[in-house]
């Protein structure tokens, strides 16, 4: 019996991480990308980690390019002494609720291939991320975490914003007249643009996804400008080809018509001149009606007897 269990829970955990790896395969939305980094953070979970350490999470190849960091905390010593992760600072005072005991901070470095989503989920025409989207979420956690679906709290900054530091993170230097803004990216799709607080550093008053933009002239893409020249070269030829076209009906219209209209005129001709007939008067030609003339008949004598 002890057997046959350990082999059910081993097939429904090959079951499942083959899931998530197909999962990982079709992300198409920033918050399913969130949910995906959630289940694996959480299956490679190690309660035996020291309270206030940072833990690395390992993920498969399939995510590479994104670092997940975590960390916990007892509700009561965060909101007490606040918390520095990385990029992000947690002042004194900073919340998260609901909070019965503990808490698991999940920090997210999504690099430029998986930043890329937030540019497609969210209306940013006009600007260009110039550094990796950085996450901040929480989760509850207990001593029955591998059993229960983690929720997700909310993390509110108290007198002081949260500050996320982008010094290390910008993919290129910025040039004086194109100063970046800080996006907040929402779960509800909507995005926040905001000045920095300081060079690189952004700040916040809750948790979120957060990046640096930075404005952008609309440049149609090669693939647009390609169709339009194919479409343009399209209807050209085509045009071309319709005027050749009639233009061949409309000769062929007109030499038809030529063609009867001189046949017409021979007809015409060869009629006269079988009516009437050449004769010449002098040096003039004239036509002359052909002479008929009444053939005689001969008279018998047996009219008279």
């Amino acid at each position: 019996m002890g057997f046959l269990l350990s082999f059910t829970l081993v097939v429904l955990s090959f079951a499942s991480l083959s899931a998530l790896q197909i999962q990982t395969q079709e992300i198409k939305s920033a918050r399913l990308l969130d949910l995906v980094i959630r289940d694996y953070t959480f299956r490679s979970y190690n309660k035996y980690v020291k309270t206030g350490e940072l833990h690395q999470i390992k993920l498969p190849a399939n995510l590479s390019g994104i670092t997940v960091d975590t960390v916990r905390f007892r509700c009561g010593s965060l909101q007490k002494y606040g918390a520095k992760i990385k990029e992000f600072h947690l002042g004194i005072g900073v919340t998260v609720h609901p909070c019965i005991e503990r808490v698991l901070i999940v920090r997210q470095y999504l690099g430029s291939n998986w930043s890329s989503i937030y540019y497609d989920n969210y209306e940013l025409s006009g600007y260009r991320l110039i550094s990796p989207v950085l996450g901040l979420l929480a989760y509850n956690i207990g001593d029955s975490i591998k059993l229960s679906t983690p929720s997700e709290l909310q993390i509110q900054a108290g007198k002081k914003p949260i500050t996320i530091d982008f010094s290390n993170t910008t993919r290129l230097n910025i040039t004086s007249g194109n100063i970046p803004l800080c996006a907040s990216f929402d779960h509800d799709g909507r995005v926040t643009l905001a000045n920095q607080a300081s060079q690189n550093i952004c700040v916040a008053t809750r948790y979120g996804h957060f990046g640096l933009v930075v404005e952008s002239p609309l440049i149609p893409s090669k693939k647009t400008t390609l169709s339009k020249w194919k479409i343009t070269i399209g209807s050209t030829i085509g045009a071309a080809l319709g005027v050749f076209l009639l233009s061949l009906l409309l000769i062929a219209m007109f030499v038809n018509a030529k063609k009867k209209a001189r046949m017409d005129e021979l007809e015409r001709r060869a009629y006269e001149e079988e009516v009437l007939q050449v004769s010449m008067v002098g040096h003039i030609s004239t036509h002359t009606a052909s002479s008929t003339r009444t053939m005689p008949r001969i008279e018998h004598d047996d009219e008279y007897t």
